[in-house]
């Protein structure tokens, strides 16, 4: 359980996180998704007690990060984004180390040991040096040290920076598999992360909460409509044109910086995909392209951030 309430946090004239609000119920998976610089950073440090917030409160497993540090610094388990790795030790030695220092009974450590590394995917690679493994498998070895003492809440900032797709669907399907047994707070500013591992969503820009709740939810929310990408070859007024007299298009506006691509807004839960299809090519244009498009992080932000969703959340 995590409990965020009015927190702000400021470095002199610069408010990095500014009234935050926002709560994770036991065993829900929850995103704190938001652009680069956001605050996104700050309010995970605050929550593990690497920094003191300049007002509000904070309560991770019923305990508050500035009365009683040191009780939630035992029940959390922290992913820094640069993993704190010791690059000339063993897997095993290096997580025998930190169960060590984050107080594992001795009677516990073996059975911790293993089980941390077979629910992490590195037990084959316990006796390799970290200096050795792959970014992905040293990104494994962050999650398990974050794990080895069984915390209550686990709070992961940017886990999958820098590894490659492959490496990123593990790491998001050993995320999602650990809601339930933990709650987990992970920090990203990619939004098919959330939505594919998440049970909730708090949207973070400049330092403010932007929007909060489940990724369908907010997601349907903001939409007013479906999206299409057309990629039509021929002269643009026309294919504009062309697009635009398609029966449930609401709107069809040119990509800036591309020729010939087009996005085509349209009522929810029509089907017009055949019909602009005939009409296109009706009109002797060529069709290259017609897909959907999901809402992107940065249609999220555009609508999160008009004057009057901002006045709505005032």
């Amino acid at each position: 359980m995590i409990e965020v309430s009015n927190l702000c946090k400021r470095y002199g004239e610069v408010t990095a996180v500014e009234d935050v609000s926002f709560r994770a119920e036991s065993g829900v998976v929850l995103g704190f998704l938001g652009p680069n610089g956001a605050g996104k950073t700050t309010t995970m440090r605050v929550l593990t007690c690497y920094l003191p917030p300049s007002g509000g409160s904070a309560r991770v497993a019923g305990f508050d990060v500035v009365e009683q540090s040191m009780e939630v610094r035992r029940r959390i388990g922290y992913l820094p984004e640069q993993p704190p790795l010791y690059h000339d030790m063993t897997v095993l030695n290096y997580l025998r180390f930190v169960a060590r220092i984050k107080g594992v009974a001795k009677g516990q450590l073996a059975s911790r040991l293993d089980e941390t590394m077979e629910k992490t995917g590195i037990a084959h690679h316990r006796h390799t040096v970290i200096g050795h493994l792959s970014k992905g498998y040293r990104q494994r070895v962050g999650m398990a040290q974050a794990l080895v003492h069984n915390p209550e809440v686990l709070v992961l900032d940017e886990p999958t920076i820098g590894l490659d797709p492959k490496q990123i669907i593990e790491i998001r399907q050993l995320i999602k598999s650990l809601g339930g047994s933990h709650t987990v707070i992970l920090s990203t500013h990619i939004l098919p992360e959330v939505s594919m591992t998440c049970d909730r969503i708090v949207i973070i820009n400049h330092g403010r909460v932007a929007g909060e709740g489940t990724p369908e939810g907010l997601v349907a929310q903001l939409k007013e409509g479906d999206s299409l990408r057309a990629t039509v070859a021929g002269p643009r007024d026309q294919a504009m044109q062309v697009l635009r007299q398609v029966e449930g298009v609401l709107q069809v506006q040119a990509e800036p910086g591309t020729e010939g691509v087009y996005r085509v807004a349209v009522t929810p839960g029509r089907e017009v995909r055949d019909e602009l299809a005939r009409q296109v090519v009706g009109a002797g244009l060529a069709l290259r392209e017609l897909r959907p498009l999901d809402m992107s992080l940065e249609d999220i932000f555009l609508r999160l951030t008009t004057e009057e969703v901002n006045a709505h959340h005032a």
